[in-house]
Formats: structure tokens, C-alpha cells, sequence
């Protein structure tokens, strides 16, 4: 991808690829109120609900099974209409393969030039998971 955009131009994952921003994930040691234990990834998330910007707090445990680059650095996660699609027809370095974290719900963790990106799909139902 050599493609350079000018300063009002809006990147190419939203304007052709059709990609909409979901949430930035940013990763904390502070506890919040109202935090939602995911036991699989042994993560408390917080915030995503009430913060107006879309921001996710998220907190480890020292023995989570995410990858360390999730675990330190911030992460925007974009909204996806078929999540293998997106990943087939862009040369993408999967950092995390697609999954199932919660009910109607896939996700897959990519990495751009050493930064963790979330792609998000809701609502479809899919054999493999």
C-alpha cells in the first residue's frame, strides 16, 4: 500500500473498504466500576458502554493468554460486514485469528507497522464457531 492521502481525506479502511470505527481499546492497570470479566482472555473491560468517544479500558491479569503487544499498546477496532472477506482481500499480518469472544460476535487482531487493529463482525452465525 503506497498510497498517500492528503490532510482531509479520510483513510482507505473507511472511504473504499467500508470499515466504520467501533472503539479505541486502551489497555490499563486501574480498575473501573462496572467492569465485565471475560474469563477466556482473563481481561476486565470497562467503559465501552458509557464513554461517548467508543473508548474500552482494559485490564490483564498477570497471566492473560493475550498477546503482549495487545496488552501494551492501544488498539482501534473497526466494525467489519464479513470478517473473512476483510481478511482474504488485504495483505494483513494476523497478529490474533478470528474468534468467537462472546455470542454473535468475531473478532480478529491485526497488526499495521507494529500497531495491534481489531476487526469486529456482529449478528452473522458461522459453523466453525
Amino acid at each position: 500500500m503506497d498510497i498517500h492521502r492528503l490532510d482531509h481525506e479520510p483513510p482507505l479502511a473507511t472511504s473504499e473498504w467500508g470499515w466504520r470505527y467501533h472503539h479505541l481499546g486502551v489497555p490499563t492497570d486501574q480498575s473501573f466500576p462496572g467492569e465485565t470479566y471475560l474469563p477466556q482472555f482473563k481481561l476486565y473491560v470497562s467503559g465501552f458502554d458509557s464513554s461517548p468517544f467508543g473508548i474500552e479500558w482494559m485490564r490483564f491479569e498477570p497471566d492473560s493468554p493475550v498477546d503482549e503487544l495487545i496488552k501494551k499498546v492501544p488498539h482501534i477496532a473497526f466494525e467489519v460486514e464479513d470478517l473473512d472477506l476483510e481478511l482474504s482481500r488485504h495483505d494483513l499480518q494476523i497478529l490474533t485469528p478470528p474468534n468467537a469472544p462472546g455470542e454473535g460476535i468475531r473478532v480478529a487482531m491485526i497488526t499495521h507497522n507494529g500497531a495491534p487493529l481489531e476487526l469486529i463482525e456482529f449478528g452473522k452465525t458461522h459453523e466453525k464457531f
